[in-house]
């Protein structure tokens, strides 16, 4: 009895190593649908009608084109992950051959355009750009030397200055974080009220201010601050309100270091 649970927990322990050493093919089985555009082609405003493959690229590349099968082995793939449910017509003259359609799961809708232009898109590509792909390669080396970091290594630089000169990549990571940020404040200012006697709010890492915004849209008593980096606070669309963007460089400020000139008490007293 021994040999034989012995032997199933080492099959099995052989398919969990197997499918870790693969585990790339989900997140780049994510760029590829968010690249295609394939969430809001399923969703539609909200019909979420179960597609097929062939019914997909014909919503994604309307002229024609495109590998149905290669895209329904993405879907596949990504069902077994909680992203697609899978639905079977066997209606068909073939009935061993059923349709695979395929609609959204609550996972999936996170990937949905929302009337805020806002989703989790962004942050799937934001992820995996060439540049921080890159750096994984070479994570062992920050354990054999502490001193070499992989990104540095990877692209000659650091990643918040290297950010600051590719303003794609800048924007994609506003992006990302706005469509992560909305919801999360969304639910926070829903269930939370403890802001109700804050005069002055200074956000630390701000990005476009998008949280700064929704809580002086509920608190507009707040005045504001959006704390970030120089190229990221330039970026930031103005907000209606009492908000002031603060750029990081005015205190010689990293995300390594914090090195004020002035205490961050004087500034946000001024």
């Amino acid at each position: 009895m021994g040999d034989v649970q012995t032997a199933e927990s080492s099959n099995k322990a052989r398919l969990a190593i197997m499918e870790l050493a693969n585990m790339i093919s989900v997140p780049m089985s994510l760029n590829a649908i968010v690249r295609l555009n394939v969430p809001d082609a399923i969703w539609q405003g909200g019909a979420n009608t179960p597609l097929s493959a062939v019914q997909i690229l014909s919503r994604v590349l309307p002229y024609g084109g495109g590998d149905p099968e290669n895209l329904q082995r993405i879907l596949r793939m990504l069902t077994s992950y909680g992203v697609f449910d899978e639905h079977l017509n066997c209606s068909g003259d073939d009935s061993h051959s059923p349709e695979r359609k395929y609609s959204l799961t609550d996972i999936g809708k996170t990937l949905v355009t929302d009337a805020e232009g806002l989703s989790y898109a962004p942050y799937v590509l934001q992820h995996h750009q060439d540049a921080l792909m890159r750096a994984w390669p070479l994570v062992h080396e920050a354990v054999l030397n502490p001193t070499s970091e992989p990104f540095v290594k990877a692209n000659g630089e650091g990643a918040y200055s290297y950010y600051g000169k590719k303003p794609e990549m800048n924007g994609l990571m506003q992006k990302a974080m706005s469509g992560v940020s909305v919801p999360f404040m969304r639910a926070i200012l829903d269930g939370y009220d403890g802001l109700k006697g804050v005069k002055r709010l200074v956000d630390v890492g701000g990005s476009a201010g998008d949280c700064l915004r929704m809580i002086l849209q509920k608190y507009p008593h707040v005045e504001g601050i959006n704390f970030d980096l120089p190229e990221v606070v330039a970026k930031a669309p103005s907000i209606p309100g009492q908000i002031f963007q603060l750029s990081c460089s005015l205190i010689n400020f990293t995300f390594t270091a914090f090195t004020p000139s002035l205490s961050f008490k004087e500034i946000i007293t001024r």
